[in-house]
């Protein structure tokens, strides 16, 4: 599982799942300021799962009906520091979250899918 750090991703979280063993390309990093459509176009053609904060990626797909990359993860609060969406991310997914297929919303009081 190859993550795609929206360019609103803190690099704290990004180097922090790094860390933790996951492979992370970072849009602040290697193509900063290129639109949602082409992060979904990118993600779709490399097969990434997307990490945001953004909400505009549901509205691409669903609204839209732009083609979905293999997944969404959109974190919907911010946290108590740059660190807490890797954070979050490690712990659900340590204990058994499936990203593939889904729109997941990430909130400090739980978790909601939707089917891509």
């Amino acid at each position: 599982m190859t993550f795609l750090a929206n360019e609103n991703m803190p690099i704290p979280s990004v180097k922090k799942l790094r860390e933790a063993g996951y492979e992370v390309i970072s849009i602040s990093e290697d193509l900063p300021g290129i639109s949602d459509e082409e992060v979904m176009d990118k993600a779709v053609e490399e097969s990434l799962i997307i990490l945001t904060f953004d909400s505009d990626y549901g509205e691409l797909i669903y609204k839209y009906q732009k083609t979905p990359p293999p997944a969404v993860v959109y974190f919907r609060n911010k946290g108590n520091s740059p660190t807490w969406a890797a954070y979050t991310l490690i712990f659900r997914l340590e204990n058994g979250l499936e990203l593939d297929g889904y729109f997941t919303v990430i909130k400090e009081e739980g978790i909601r899918q939707r089917e891509l």
